[in-house]
């Protein structure tokens, strides 16, 4: 194993998936001359050229449509966005073209493509630029969702991604491009729609994903000053979503906390909710809790930036209700 930054596990699964197949190309906003946006696709250029590194317009509609018809026609693009906030302009290809097509098409045509890039907030970045698409995009039948926490799973889930004959949305974060973590030497790749048991527990179990799980791991660690065991599982894949891994955990803690970072309404926690009190009710021992941003736009103020994004606190604050404490 050796240490690397987020940024560099993604630059490596693109890489080596390019290496390995001379169909993959990627395109997208400042990819090849910039070395992309977050430095995502350093020396990617140099290495693949131009023909295969596109830099492209500021002009999503156009490019997404681009891939979705070149993986009509035998390619598999990746396709970059800055942030999927900007995905907003090219969600028609995505919905209505890539998602639809093997369906249209009587199985025809399938599209091999990854649209990848940032999502929900990063900062300061103010109302349009700090959205959560996760559930937006799990909607819809036809796409698959990756949204990785870590370098070892970006890399392995990444690969797959590229490798899979539909359409996936992998979604990262500004916020963890400079995370560190082990990734191995070799070669290696990790299931799409599989959850991991990131930290074994009995007394209750957290399900989260992306960037936000890491207020999971500073409250499982303060609990556990406590006496409190949490069971901390990280979906790894919002579509599809892992059923199995989140009841089986319920049913051994009979608690259940759900952490996202998104909207309250109709999220991926709403799904969770609904799965578990239809499959495992009987176990539950206390009402699901669900934590969400405030149901506004995300503010562009610090301090109530702060106020609107759920924290370890919140976290904390929500097992000792489940468990009556």
């Amino acid at each position: 194993m050796r240490t690397i930054q987020f940024r560099q596990a993604i630059a490596e699964a693109m890489s080596e998936e390019m290496r390995r197949d001379e169909s993959i190309y990627l395109m997208g906003e400042e990819v090849a001359e910039y070395n992309g946006a977050y430095k995502a696709s350093k020396g990617m250029l140099d290495e693949f050229g131009a023909k295969r590194v596109i830099d492209t317009p500021i002009a999503e509609l156009g490019f997404a449509g681009i891939g979705v018809g070149s993986a009509m026609n035998g390619l598999r693009p990746i396709v970059e966005f800055m942030t999927f906030n900007f995905s907003l302009v090219g969600i028609d290809q995505i919905i209505n073209n890539a998602a639809k097509m093997r369906q249209m098409s009587g199985g025809q045509f399938n599209i091999p493509i990854v649209f990848r890039g940032p999502t929900a907030s990063a900062g300061q970045l103010a109302a349009t630029h700090s959205q959560a698409f996760e559930s937006w995009y799990a909607n819809c039948p036809g796409l698959k969702v990756v949204v990785p926490s870590n370098p070892y799973d970006a890399k392995g889930l990444l690969k797959s991604a590229i490798r899979d004959d539909d359409p996936v949305i992998f979604m990262e974060s500004e916020q963890m491009y400079g995370d560190k973590g082990e990734v191995p030497e070799g070669e290696y790749t990790l299931p799409i729609g599989v959850a991991d048991i990131k930290r074994e527990g009995s007394d209750v179990t957290i399900v989260s994903f992306g960037k936000i799980i890491k207020e999971a791991y500073i409250a499982a660690d303060e609990l556990e000053k406590e006496g409190i065991s949490c069971e901390i599982i990280d979906l790894r894949t919002v579509r599809p979503l892992d059923h199995d891994t989140i009841l089986n955990s319920v049913k051994k803690t009979n608690r259940l906390v759900v952490l996202e970072e998104a909207w309250p309404f109709g999220n991926v926690a709403t799904e969770i909710t609904y799965i578990v009190q239809e499959k495992a009710f009987d176990f539950l021992d206390a009402p699901i809790i669900k934590l969400n941003t405030a149901d506004t736009p995300a503010p562009y103020s610090p301090v109530l930036l702060e106020e609107w994004l759920p924290n370890s606190n919140d976290v904390i604050k929500a097992v000792k209700k489940v468990l009556y404490k």
